[in-house]
């Protein structure tokens, strides 16, 4: 199976000078627990419901009115071609340890996110399945 026959496509994303009250705005609005930050065409991070509450609210000195998606995204976000084997995406999930990875196409655009609720609902059994029962498990 490949990664584009379990991704969902349509994939919604802020700038790094959104705000963190916006972003946050979009992902209730949304329903998803992270969000793409996208800069000149370029993926350059991820805002999930963790980043803004440990790397905003829970800092010293947090700011709402002037705190943005960049000063509490993700950097160096990892991803998957949406012609990639879902086997191979869901070992580098496990790999780096995420819940989700964006999806892009030939010409490096984004094109969808794969999640563990994605792959869930694709998986009939075996290493998959095993993988979203371990990752989804709590710590």
């Amino acid at each position: 199976m490949k990664v584009r026959e379990a991704m969902h496509s349509g994939v919604e994303w802020v700038t790094p000078d959104t705000s963190i009250k916006q972003v946050a705005e979009k992902m209730k609005k949304l329903d998803i627990g992270a969000i793409p930050v996208g800069q000149s065409d370029q993926l350059v991070g991820m805002v999930t419901d963790r980043d803004i509450v440990c790397k905003g609210l829970a800092r010293d000195g947090f700011d709402a009115r002037h705190t943005t998606a960049g000063d509490v995204m993700t950097q160096g976000i990892h991803c998957c071609r949406e012609d990639d084997d879902l086997e191979a995406a869901v070992k580098h999930m496990e790999q780096m340890q995420v819940r989700r990875l964006p999806v892009i196409n030939g010409q490096k655009r984004m094109v969808g996110m794969l999640s563990l609720g994605d792959i869930g609902q694709s998986a009939n059994s075996g290493p998959v399945s095993e993988f979203v029962r371990s990752v989804s498990a709590h710590h």
